[in-house]
């Protein structure tokens, strides 16, 4: 899935407000997942997903830093999420329909915080390219 010139712009330009604010994004987007879909709290026995907590906070700047790093190399997210698609799917082995849940309450949570930013081309734009990071990361499945 290949993005166009205007839909890399879109999201290197949300990008740059979202980085502001990745952490707090991170984990409301985890908190929309886990009260929206109870069922992806059984890969995190260990966590405390009460809202706001440390652990909680932690894992969504993970997944924050990694969308950083597939909108630095957004010519080549394969390369760029390499690793990490081998440890979720090697090692974690997270079920791969988690990762289109999880991309679902990042857009919600980026338009909820940038509404009049969030115009439906931006809105196609983000749900492509996090489509296409869900892409990098279940690949190893198969």
């Amino acid at each position: 899935m290949t993005l166009t010139q205007a839909e890399k712009a879109a999201v290197v330009t949300i990008w740059a407000k979202v980085a502001t604010q990745a952490d707090a994004i991170g984990a409301e987007s985890l908190e929309r997942l886990f009260s929206s879909y109870p069922q992806t709290k059984t890969y995190f026995p260990h966590f405390d997903l009460s809202q706001g907590s440390v652990q909680l906070r932690g894992h969504g700047s993970k997944v924050m830093n990694a969308i950083g790093e597939a909108v630095k190399h957004v010519d080549d997210i394969r390369a760029a999420l390499a690793k990490l698609s081998e440890l979720h799917a090697y090692i974690l082995r997270v079920d791969p329909v988690n990762f289109k849940l999880l991309s679902h309450c990042i857009l919600c949570s980026v338009a909820a915080r940038y509404p009049s930013d969030f115009t439906p081309e931006v809105h196609a734009a983000w749900d492509k390219f996090l489509s296409s990071i869900s892409s990098v990361l279940t690949e190893k499945y198969r």
